[in-house]
């Protein structure tokens, strides 16, 4: 990755909080903005794109770019599955002159953020409850009982990082949470 030089946004939230929905907001009505899609070990869910909603990678590929030094952050989550950010996808995107926007998890976002110092705007999306939190993991019938345990427990440890964040979204009304975020996102794209 060359000298730091163009801004990032990152969200961070637990799993159902919502912050894929104001990620994907944003990215419909800021052309500023370019996704940085992760890397992943884990298996790719119908409907995913390689190379748009994820780098899928086998473990063993994954091992190789983390001993080659290629990933700014990463992080095994979930039971043996590793997660990333390519060096080379920040440089993609400030190549095109476009503010990176990072939808990641609360430890893989506090990394960046200290990579990035002021060039990066942390955004923790808050949802009302972990009940509620429970109620969209299940609504979205990706999870056996085990996985959905397993992520809500994550959930309630990550909701104690909300503090180390410069800005937090409550996502108890989307309407409000998505004009919340643009506010945000414009605020420290034109300081």
């Amino acid at each position: 990755m060359g000298a730091k030089k163009g801004k990032v946004i990152i969200f961070c939230a637990p799993s159902g909080s919502g912050k894929t929905t104001i990620v994907k907001h944003l990215l419909q009505v800021n052309s500023q903005l370019m996704f940085s899609v992760s890397a992943c070990t884990r298996k790719q869910r119908a409907g995913e794109v390689d190379g748009k909603d994820y780098y899928f990678l086998s473990q063993e590929s994954f091992q190789q770019k983390l001993v080659q030094n290629e990933f700014l952050e990463h992080e095994e989550v979930y039971g043996g599955n590793f997660y990333g950010t390519l060096k080379s996808e920040i440089d993609r995107i400030w190549s095109m002159d476009k503010v990176v926007l990072f939808d990641v998890d609360v430890v893989g976002g506090l990394n960046i953020k200290n990579y990035f110092g002021e060039q990066a705007l942390a955004i923790f999306v808050k949802p009302p409850s972990v009940e509620v939190l429970e109620e969209r993991l299940r609504f979205r019938s990706t999870e056996t009982e085990e996985t959905l345990k397993i992520r809500v427990g994550k959930a309630v440890s990550e909701l104690a990082f909300e503090t180390k964040f410069e800005q937090v979204i409550l996502n108890d009304n989307l309407e409000k949470a998505l004009k919340d975020a643009e506010v945000l996102v414009n605020q420290f794209i034109q300081k």
